[in-house]
């Protein structure tokens, strides 16, 4: 069989990349079309998976229009080449799908995506969404997963933290540290939204640094006044120091996920909070995450997880009570796209 997935941000090569394998060695082929994001073709590279450079990712939503449709006529073209049997995620795919005839599984855990969904869904001959997902979508399409996209690379089946990550920092392995984590708002669905202020961000280092180092990871330029804590890791260990730290605080919904899903206590500063299901599960069924609107209701709450001698041993709990309930989405997709003729919406 021949796949065609996509990339366009660093979580969705973390996602792949375990999926791309199981199919690679099942005896399929596999085309990643991917587009220029931030770290997305370093980690590329680093895990040694093979790809094909549509474009890059742009700013302003003028621009990301512009942007789309070259990578629709780019990803059309590759399709002509290529001759999948399916695609898999991706606005341009699911548009191209219908061009070559070929079915199209569109990902979403974003519910407030609107413009990424709008222009996708009704491509799409099937949705996949974890079974949390707040938003009504076509049932016809829908299939729902008991598990998260993050755990197609955090699962114990998968992951296991690199310790070396420490001493790239200077970090003793008992040492306690936090990481913050601050997004730029370019993404479309982040149009409107707003995290930790200036000023916000200064109280909260001051205040967290009394209990450990603290380093900022910044998906823009960090202001020149944080600059001391900026990290500075390779791409790919990012995960592992989310494993060690004490407490993660930002904006980014993806990153707060992942670090409740290793066991670390999460924050998450967002005007979007309360509004995606996954974050809303963790929170409320789960207690491995906590999200806030006011900065300054998060750094009172990261106050209190510091404070707690044994915050880390307690979340390890959580975690391992979410495994236990949670499917493996690696083995779940690799089964859907080799399986694909059964679940087309006809056959439904």
């Amino acid at each position: 069989m021949r796949v065609m997935v996509w990339v366009g941000h660093p979580k969705h090569v973390h996602f792949w990349k375990n999926i791309v394998r199981g199919l690679i060695s099942h005896g399929h082929e596999v085309k990643i079309l991917a587009v220029e994001k931030d770290a997305t073709i370093y980690l590329l590279n680093s895990f040694g998976l093979e790809y094909e450079i549509l474009g890059k990712n742009y700013e302003n939503l003028t621009k990301k229009i512009y942007g789309l449709i070259q990578n629709d006529i780019k990803a059309f073209k590759v399709a002509k080449k290529f001759k999948p049997d399916i695609l898999v995620s991706g606005i341009s795919l699911s548009h191209i799908s219908k061009l070559i005839g070929k079915p199209c599984i569109f990902l979403s855990d974003t519910e407030h995506a609107h413009l990424a969904n709008w222009l996708a869904f009704p491509f799409s001959d099937l949705i996949c969404t974890p079974s949390c997902y707040k938003m009504e979508i076509n049932p016809k399409k829908q299939i729902k997963y008991n598990s998260y996209e993050e755990l197609a690379y955090l699962h114990p089946n998968y992951f296991r933290p690199d310790s070396t990550v420490l001493s790239d920092l200077g970090l003793r392995v008992d040492e306690n540290f936090i990481v913050l984590r601050f997004v730029s708002w370019n993404a479309s669905h982040d149009i409107g939204q707003k995290g930790i202020d200036t000023e916000s961000k200064r109280e909260c280092i001051s205040k967290l640094e009394q209990y450990g180092r603290v380093f900022i990871s910044s998906e823009s330029k960090i202001e020149n006044q944080f600059e001391k804590y900026s990290l500075n890791i390779t791409p790919e260990k990012m995960h592992s120091l989310l494993s060690y730290a004490k407490l993660y605080l930002g904006e980014s919904g993806a990153m707060s996920t992942e670090a409740a899903l290793l066991g670390t206590p999460s924050i998450y500063v967002s005007s979007l909070a309360g509004k995606m299901g996954n974050m809303e599960e963790l929170e409320e069924k789960y207690g491995l995450l906590h999200s806030f609107t006011d900065p300054k209701n998060a750094i009172e709450c990261a106050i209190n997880l510091l404070e707690n001698k044994s915050v880390k041993k307690e979340w390890k709990n959580k975690k391992e009570k979410l495994l236990s309930e949670k499917i493996d989405i690696t083995k779940f997709m690799i089964e859907l796209i080799e399986n694909k003729n059964k679940f087309r919406p006809n056959n439904l």
